[in-house]
């Protein structure tokens, strides 16, 4: 049976594990930021502070710290043991992504194209409290043509790679702000990035119907996971070439297909061969946030009817082989 996780009153936006896995931390449509347990679902604490709907959540690899942005138009750092709001960065528009670099020195968040303002990646430096006080970002790239919808950092943080409204990826320089790589290979809005565990390949979900996997370095396209509805996100697992895909039809669209109800399935994909094969039912509504445990035994989701489900594989599931 999963574990149910009923601390939020709205839609799910973002699940993550910390990089040990011991933790999972949610947001949703709401301002409330968890913490849980991920061995037995128990909640660990909140992060109090949001004054608005909460896009996405980080923690950094030691897991002291936590990154939160919002639609209440900041990004707040918080220690991640005793729930204290650490920095308060006060943005234009809404926070739409955002994450610690690898040593955890460095933030960077990209705010949404709204109310006549652009879309623009800040990166601010932790180490430098001036940065933080008076609000000044080391860098802030521009992003003129279409507004970013994802973004994680790349391996080593030398980069960001993030995804566009337009299906764009670009692959941005953390020293420069230039961009390295820019490639178009979906056709409609990029929801989610996820990095490999060693950070070689990422998968994207994408508005149009599709999952695919790239290389970190060279953005080159390697595979695609094709399914009939929008794809909300996609996660790799960490030790078998398996990715797991959440979707479901747009919000607006769910009232109208009642027969559905309960029915919003978490897929499973073999990496290699494109091929699905399996499926987890439960979520009353897309699902909006996936996510691998570290040790590849688990997963959860996260969906629109404000649940988070953490599943625990049976043992057919690391049994199971592709006959080639």
């Amino acid at each position: 049976m999963p574990i149910l996780l009923q601390g939020h009153e709205r839609s799910i936006t973002q699940i993550k594990y910390n990089r040990e896995g011991d933790l999972l931390f949610t947001v949703a449509k709401d301002p409330i930021v968890n913490v849980w347990y991920s061995v037995n679902g128990e909640r660990l604490g909140t992060y109090m502070g949001h004054t608005g709907a909460v896009w996405c959540v980080d923690a950094d690899w030691d897991t002291k710290h936590v990154l939160t942005g919002s639609a209440d138009n900041s990004c707040r750092l918080w220690d991640c043991e005793t729930g204290k709001q650490l920095a308060l960065l006060k943005t234009n528009s809404a926070v739409r992504t955002c994450g610690f670099d690898f040593g955890g020195n460095i933030i960077m968040f990209s705010t949404d194209k709204q109310m006549g303002y652009q879309c623009f990646v800040s990166f601010f430096d932790l180490r430098d409290p001036s940065q933080i006080d008076n609000n000044e970002p080391y860098m802030k790239i521009p992003c003129n043509d279409s507004k970013i919808t994802s973004a994680v950092w790349g391996p080593l943080g030398e980069c960001i790679i993030a995804g566009h409204e337009s299906g764009e990826l670009n692959q941005y320089s953390a020293k420069s702000g230039e961009v390295l790589v820019n490639v178009k290979e979906h056709s409609r809005q990029i929801n989610d990035i996820q990095l490999s565990r060693d950070m070689t390949m990422f998968v994207t979900a994408s508005k149009d119907n599709t999952a695919k996997l790239f290389d970190s370095t060279t953005l080159e396209h390697q595979k695609t996971f094709r399914t009939e509805r929008p794809v909300n996100s996609a996660a790799l697992s960490p030790n078998y070439d398996h990715v797991v895909l959440g979707g479901g039809q747009e919000a607006m669209d769910v009232t109208t297909t009642s027969t559905r109800i309960g029915k919003f399935e978490a897929r499973f994909f073999h990496l290699a061969f494109e091929e699905e094969f399996g499926r987890v039912k439960g979520h009353f509504g897309p699902i909006n946030s996936v996510a691998f445990h570290p040790d590849g035994k688990s997963y959860s989701s996260g969906g629109e009817d404000g649940y988070v489900r953490i599943h625990y594989f049976d043992p057919q599931y690391f049994e199971f082989e592709f006959e080639a």
